[in-house]
């Protein structure tokens, strides 16, 4: 090893590097979350905005929700909504800290392992300013990336550690880091092998000083030194598929064939490696491209990929880095390199965020040893002259000026989800995921027609992405075209007979269309297949509440509230339902727990008033009515209630005041000019209360005949 520099030079390195991170990352203050796992993982995951609770720290630790199993994710989301609320930039520099901690960690870690300083501060400046670690950073799902990346790098911290000063003490450190590690992403099943690989570079641990030695001796004794966490490995590696095999994630041979796993993964490989270099086109989604791709690639990528083997074969001894930096990059990406083929991608940027290091420490060390190399050819020294150093540190330099330009630019494409997916629409082709949730954000804008041109782009790209059909089912549903939408729903259900959202809205049609029978069948189908699915909770509850089987409604829309209890309608319709069965003290609280997360909630505020008005509490109530009409001027129901309630204080003036505004939204609301009618009796206006009675029967609606008897006497004889 070379002697170490200084102290303070590497901390006045490690503070350039936070600060150049920082300036690089600015951006990302200003990035919303997207609509693509973000809801999942945050936005609508009500365990994570539960906080650190003991119900979700026992749920972190026990779902396989989102088809994986890493409950220091979840933890960690849990802390940040805690902290945070759903403000996406402290969740955001939650990722951004965690990924500065990570190139310190990356930088200090190879300066101690190798004593070259400066080459270390290149490859943790390249670790922190590539583009392609931007998804890892940006992208609030990904926690578990950065997160991971952290367990791994102390993993190994732990390690050289127990490699300075071998004792038990510090061995039971490695294991546990690592098992921290998997229970954050399980891409770590490669760390043991990583360890292997350092241990024949830098650390030197393959070339034992007792002459009774052999190189196979030594490595028998690593491995079996590495046993505890092979069986780490092994253990998570079981319950990571158990995961994704219950959340679907795996995709079958059929879908994706064996062979065309292995033809993309060749070219995975080396377009990861050409992306390093050049890093345009970058997208949050690259579509599978089995079914057109090239033979030619697959060739090639194949040869490059053997030959570029050899070669490091050959010079593993002179040149151990190139090994070891080699192998690291091929080990690592294993796990993610798609012969296993989780979600629908042929690869992703976030794959790239540890392999990449093997290839930043090949070219960190690699380019100096060859240019000494060349300059000892020409003149007998091995040092390189004042100039080849120069030249060096300015290519250098200009390389990582470039990627950190290039990062800036990208960071911005993770803003909204409108402008992550308009890039990767211009990055890529045939992409049916952008298409799709593209296509969500211009519904959620109302901008219904565009939306439904990406959505049919989707299908005809992928007619088997059945959350594209069911997408498009949901915009047709919404302007009344139902036949058609329940045609799209049904195609989403072929495609994909697991998929509980199109159940549950072909139930919506059902119900609208008045075949209620049929609508519980497909909403019970919905809970069979998710029964964590909130909507579907609370559109049954609403058939039970309203066909009298109250209890039951009331057991799924707590269903629904566990999922999602900041669902102001669901805690509305439960105090309805409450209210009705005469519990109107827990009525009320499910009223106020609605209207404090949605205080614009006209409907929650009459429900409100009338349990007040129950209650005797009749002032209360006005208030309630009065707030409703408030918000929506033109709400009938609403101002009905408050009409009567100011008849029941004998406020007639009031009354008939909002009786009128009834009748000018709807000239023909009987029950307004019934009720007008009254109030006007009683302010003895009797021509004009005859004149609602005529409006009245002119609309089939009959007054109370009491009421008529007493003011036809009126009529007859206005001083009776």
């Amino acid at each position: 090893m070379m002697k170490t520099h200084p102290k303070y030079a590497h901390v006045l390195i490690c503070m350039i590097l936070i600060f150049l991170l920082l300036i690089v990352y600015f951006r990302l203050t200003q990035c919303q979350f997207i609509n693509y796992d973000d809801p999942d993982y945050v936005v609508q995951n009500s365990h994570v905005r539960d906080g650190l609770s003991k119900s979700s720290f026992v749920w972190a630790f026990t779902s396989f929700h989102a088809s994986n199993w890493h409950p220091l994710t979840w933890l960690s989301h849990m802390l940040d909504y805690q902290l945070y609320g759903l403000n996406p930039v402290g969740h955001h520099l939650t990722n951004l800290l965690l990924h500065a901690l990570n190139t310190l960690l990356l930088f200090l870690l190879l300066s101690r392992m190798t004593g070259y300083m400066w080459r270390s501060a290149f490859v943790a400046a390249l670790f922190a300013f590539h583009p392609l670690h931007v998804e890892s950073v940006a992208w609030v799902a990904e926690r578990k990336d950065v997160l991971s990346a952290a367990f791994w790098l102390i993993t190994i911290w732990a390690y050289i550690r127990y490699v300075a000063r071998p004792s038990l003490k510090r061995y039971l450190l490695v294991p546990l880091a690592l098992a921290l590690g998997l229970m954050a992403k399980p891409m770590l099943v490669t760390a043991p092998f990583t360890l292997l690989l350092l241990d024949y570079w830098p650390l030197g641990r393959f070339h034992d000083a007792k002459p009774k030695s052999s190189k196979r001796w030594v490595g028998r004794k690593l491995l079996l030194e590495k046993a505890p966490l092979f069986a780490l490995v092994v253990l998570s590696s079981a319950v990571t598929y158990v995961a994704q095999q219950k959340g679907s994630a795996v995709s079958s041979l059929i879908m994706v064939p064996l062979v065309a796993r292995f033809f993309n993964a060749f070219v995975a490989y080396v377009m990861y490696i050409v992306k390093m270099v050049w890093p345009a086109h970058l997208a949050v989604f690259y579509p599978y491209p089995w079914w057109d791709l090239p033979v030619w690639q697959t060739i090639l990528s194949t040869v490059l990929l053997v030959l570029v083997s050899f070669i490091v074969y050959k010079n593993r001894s002179k040149r151990p880095y190139l090994a070891v930096g080699w192998a690291w990059y091929i080990v690592t990406l294993v796990p993610v390199i798609g012969i296993v083929q989780v979600g629908r991608q042929s690869m992703a940027d976030r794959y790239t965020y540890i392999p990449l290091l093997g290839i930043f420490i090949v070219v960190a060390w690699g380019i100096p040893d060859f240019l000494a190399k060349r300059r000892k050819a020409k003149v007998s020294t091995t040092t390189p002259s004042i100039p080849g150093m120069k030249v060096i540190v300015a290519c250098a330099c200009l390389a990582l000026v470039a990627l950190g330009a290039r990062t800036w630019s990208q960071v911005n494409c993770w803003r909204t989800s409108a402008t992550l997916f308009e890039s990767a629409l211009m990055s890529t082709s045939r992409n049916y995921i952008a298409q799709a949730n593209l296509a969500a954000v211009l519904a959620d804008a109302g901008k219904i027609e565009a939306a439904k041109k990406r959505y049919l782009e989707a299908i005809k790209i992928n007619p088997s992405y059945a959350e594209a059909s069911n997408g498009l089912g949901l915009l047709l549903a919404q302007q009344g075209l139902l036949d058609q939408a329940r045609t799209y729903y049904n195609h989403a259900l072929e495609e994909k007979p697991s998929f509980a959202e199109p159940h549950n809205n072909l139930g919506l049609i059902l119900a609208r269309q008045g075949k209620i029978d049929e609508a519980i069948s497909e909403y019970r189908k919905a809970l069979d297949i998710n029964p964590d699915l909130a909507e579907t909770h609370l559109n049954l509850g609403v058939i039970l509440a309203s066909q009298g089987h109250l209890d039951e409604a009331i057991e799924h829309y707590r269903a629904a509230l566990r999922e999602k209890p900041w669902s102001a309608e669901t805690h509305s319709n439960m105090g309805v339902v409450l209210t009705t069965q005469g519990k109107l003290d827990e009525a009320i609280d499910h009223f106020h727990k609605a209207l404090k997360l949605k205080p614009s909630f006209p409907q929650a505020h009459v429900n409100l008033g009338s349990a007040l008005e129950q209650q005797g509490k009749i002032n209360d109530a006005i208030r309630q009515y009065e707030l409703a009409v408030t918000d929506t001027p033109d709400y009938v129901f609403g101002r009905g209630c408050l009409g009567n309630a100011y008849m029941s204080q004998k406020r007639y003036a009031e009354a008939i005041k909002q009786y009128l505004e009834i009748i000018k939204i709807d000239p023909k609301d009987p029950a307004a000019h019934t009720n007008l009618a009254v109030a006007y009796y009683h302010t003895h206006d009797y021509a004009r209360s005859w004149s609602e009675v005529h409006k009245c029967e002119s609309l089939d609606a009959k007054p109370n005949s009491d009421f008529l008897k007493a003011l036809r006497a009126k009529m007859s004889d206005p001083g009776s």
